[in-house]
This record gives structure tokens, C-alpha cells and sequence, in this order.
């Protein structure tokens, strides 16, 4: 356990050391989330009625919001963590370590999580005010919604790692990274809530992890989802978690089996 606490640590000092690169980043998700703020204000200014999809435009501004926040997560600092070593032959290496390869890349996005909270959440303010504040967490809805929001992290980790592995087979991460990023924002309903797809799209989205990064975390915030709905939904994310790491350990060990195979 020492040595997963020293990973967290190193990766947050990192964080540090490169906040500029960091910042710059970040400045990207809020760039896009700013004109996502103002597509959806010009939309619920000719809504009728003032709502769009069962939500009025200061129910969305807290839902994209929750999509910031969410988005901010696990930056490509973790995607260069995990995918780095598999394109530079250095994961030879930690295959002779005493400790889980999985279990350090999780430790490592930890330490980031840590530091990129903190600086989403300002901006995060700083964003709302900007528009004209935004709702806040439903009655009774406060705990349940940071449960959802701690999920995410282990359920993002799951995806961009799986990703990142693919690289034992593709010598190339900048595409795969690419594409995992459009995906995630579609089907995680970060641009266009999942109530507004058509039927069959909707059937898709809730047979995959991604509702859980964006769309389960808004809907408890909003309160559209309550008590044991929110629990089962909650409960998806934690059930794809599992799902997801399992098979990256069994992409991990078919990765490992190539390595070796080609004397890495």
C-alpha cells in the first residue's frame, strides 16, 4: 500500500511541476464548455414554454456543470501514463516490479484527480457566475450525488486504461485517444442529454459505462433520479467499474503474452 500512497504523491508533484501544461489543457474543456453554454442559452431562449427536454435553462446550466466537472477528471496526464510506457517498451520493466501495473496507473491518476478537483471546481464557480448561477443539488440529493461523483473516477480510469492498452497492438495512442474522447462525449450525454437522443441511441447508451461518467451523476444532482433509483443507478456505475477492470486485466495479460512473445 506504501508504494500505490508514493505513486500518488509523485503523480501530484507532477501535477505541479507541469501545471502550466495542465492549465492549458483545461483551458480547452472550458472553451468548449463555454460554447456549449451558449448553443443551449439560445436554444431555451426560443424553447417554448421555457424547457427543453423536461429541463428548464437553470437546470441545464447545473447540468453542464456536472459535465465540466465530470470532463475535468483524469486529464491526459493519465492517458500519457498509462499508454507511455506500453509505446516506449518501458512496461518491460514493470513487469519485474513487486506491484500491480493496474494498481500503480490507478494510484498515479489518483494523484492527479486530487489536483485537477481543486482547479475544476474554481473554474467550475467562476463558470456559473459567469452565467447567471445555476441550480444547486437538489433536497436531499447532496450525498448521493458525491457517491455518483466519486464513481466516476474509477469508471473513467477503467475506460481511458483499456484504451491505453489497446497500444500493445496499435504502436499509435494519439487516434485511439481521440476517438475514446468524441465517444465519451457523445454517449455520455456531456454535449446533448441522452433524454434528447432518438429511442434506438438511448438503447445503446445504457448498455455501455459511458452514461455513468456524465448522464448518472447529472440526473441524481437535478433530482431527476431519487432514492433507489439513484442508489441502482449508482450501483451500475460501481457494477461497470468491475466489468471494466476485470477485462483490462484480461486485455493486460494478452498484451503481456505479445510482448514476450516478440522478446520485449
Amino acid at each position: 500500500m506504501r508504494a500505490y500512497l508514493t505513486l500518488a504523491r509523485m503523480s501530484w508533484s507532477t501535477l505541479l511541476i507541469y501545471r502550466g501544461e495542465f492549465l492549458l489543457q483545461l483551458t480547452g474543456v472550458v472553451v468548449q464548455t463555454v460554447a456549449l453554454f451558449a448553443v443551449w442559452q439560445a436554444v431555451f431562449a426560443g424553447a417554448a414554454g421555457g424547457e427543453v427536454g423536461g429541463l428548464s435553462w437553470e437546470q441545464m446550466k447545473g447540468y453542464l456543470v456536472v459535465a465540466f466537472l465530470t470532463g475535468g477528471l483524469l486529464s491526459s496526464f493519465t492517458d500519457a501514463q498509462i499508454a507511455g510506457p506500453v509505446l516506449h517498451g518501458t512496461v518491460a520493466l514493470d513487469l519485474v516490479r513487486p506491484i500491480d501495473y493496474q494498481l500503480s496507473r490507478f494510484a498515479l491518476s489518483l494523484g492527479y484527480v486530487v489536483g485537477e478537483v481543486l482547479t475544476v471546481a474554481v473554474m467550475a464557480a467562476t463558470l456559473v457566475s459567469a452565467f447567471g448561477g445555476a441550480a444547486l443539488p437538489a433536497a436531499g440529493q447532496a450525498g448521493l450525488f458525491l457517491l455518483s461523483l466519486l464513481a466516476v473516477v474509477p469508471l473513467k480510469f477503467g475506460l481511458v486504461y483499456l484504451v491505453g492498452l489497446l497500444c500493445f497492438w496499435t504502436g499509435n495512442f494519439h487516434g485511439l485517444s481521440l476517438s475514446r474522447v468524441a465517444v465519451t462525449n457523445i454517449l455520455s450525454g456531456a454535449l446533448v442529454p441522452i433524454a434528447l437522443f432518438p429511442g434506438w441511441l438511448q438503447v445503446v447508451c445504457q448498455l455501455s459505462p459511458f452514461p455513468g461518467i456524465v448522464s448518472t451523476p447529472a440526473l441524481i444532482y437535478l433530482g431527476q433520479a431519487r432514492g433507489a433509483e439513484a442508489v441502482t443507478l449508482i450501483g451500475v456505475q460501481l457494477l461497470w467499474v468491475l466489468v471494466l477492470w476485470g477485462a483490462a486485466r484480461l486485455l493486460w495479460s494478452a498484451g503481456v503474452r505479445r510482448l514476450t512473445a516478440h522478446g520485449g
